[in-house]
């Protein structure tokens, strides 16, 4: 029976079945923590909103920024572009807006006696759009089809866009003269809606100290360039490698499915949030160094994915209950697999 067990001396049984398939992460959480490093340079505080940034970018899902004026939406979508060397375009979204001004136009063109297809802003790699619920319905669905598809369809000719694609969106949940309610079927195309809260009392006077110190300096001026298109790349490649027990993708599914059965709901997830918290949830898993999902993964990615997903009822809305107090009731509620 021994004679049996080992054929090769120099063959380690232990590492052969356990820890040749892992995977490295190692590079991966080096730049994370570099970016990290920068953004901090200049954000005080928010490292969940950056934490989310981050999982977005490796996930590669597109995010909504939401908060009052003045928390820092631009500028963080600004230094998240700064610590990455790729294409970069910023939108700013008004009510004249037309889909030629995002997408591009035909020109024609006297010397070739034939039209040319001019390219708008939206073909960049990370593209920022400001303030886009100011966009009337019309300019808002030209973003439709290359949020989900990356790529745009322009007098029957398909342009494909450059990877890696990402729109970081931002808007005012305050203001509501001269904007226009995003559609679910827009929503639904962002990964995360990340939620950006008024800093606390310490966190405000080192934002003022910061400012300050900056003198004659702009805020990007010190901001190094962490990673290259081709690394962004390989990474989220990577970050899809990440194990998933079957009994999680199970719990993932619950967590949906109750948003659906839930009274508190007029309107639950779709399967698609399913894929976004699973895709999200390798992505918390791959910042934290693990080549697996756990639970809490799971859990972290669950709000920022569902709580723009779902509708409250009208009674529920009244009494003031928000999505994001129903959904964190559904997680409780589901048994958490052991």
């Amino acid at each position: 029976m021994e004679e049996n067990i080992a054929h090769n001396p120099n063959e380690n049984p232990i590492e052969n079945v356990n820890f040749q398939s892992r995977i490295d992460l190692s590079q991966l959480q080096e730049s994370i923590e570099k970016i990290r490093s920068e953004i901090s340079s200049v954000i005080v505080g928010q490292h969940k909103m950056i934490d989310q940034l981050l999982v977005a970018i490796l996930s590669n899902g597109h995010v909504l920024l939401e908060g009052v004026p003045g928390v820092a939406k631009t500028i963080t979508a600004k230094l998240v572009a700064k610590t990455l060397n790729v294409g970069f375009s910023r939108i700013q979204f008004t009510p004249d807006l037309m889909p030629s001004d995002i997408l591009g136009t035909s020109v024609y063109d006297l010397k070739k006696s034939e039209f040319e297809f001019k390219k708008g802003p939206v073909f960049s790699n990370l593209v920022l759009i400001d303030e886009i619920n100011r966009a009337p319905a019309k300019t808002q669905a030209a973003l439709f089809e290359v949020m989900e598809e990356r790529q745009i369809t322009m007098d029957g000719i398909t342009y494909e866009m450059d990877a890696p694609f990402l729109v970081i969106a931002t808007q005012n949940p305050i203001e509501q003269e001269g904007t226009y309610r995003l559609p679910e079927a827009q929503l639904d195309r962002f990964l995360f809606k990340i939620n950006i809260d008024y800093p606390k009392l310490d966190e405000e006077i080192l934002i003022i100290q910061k400012e300050h110190q900056l003198q004659n300096h702009g805020k990007l001026d010190n901001i190094h360039t962490v990673l290259t298109s081709d690394e962004i790349q390989k990474y989220q490649s990577l970050v899809k490698q990440i194990i998933v027990e079957p009994q999680l993708l199970e719990y993932i599914a619950k967590l949906v499915v109750n948003t659906r059965e839930n009274a508190f709901l007029y309107l639950g997830a779709s399967p698609r949030a399913s894929i976004a918290i699973l895709n999200a949830a390798k992505g918390y898993a791959a910042i934290r160094g693990r080549d697996f999902v756990t639970p809490e993964d799971i859990k972290e990615a669950a709000i920022p994915v569902l709580q723009h997903r779902v509708i409250v009822t009208p009674e529920r809305e009244m009494e003031g209950i928000t999505s994001t107090e129903i959904i964190k009731q559904v997680i409780e509620a589901i048994e958490i697999p052991r």
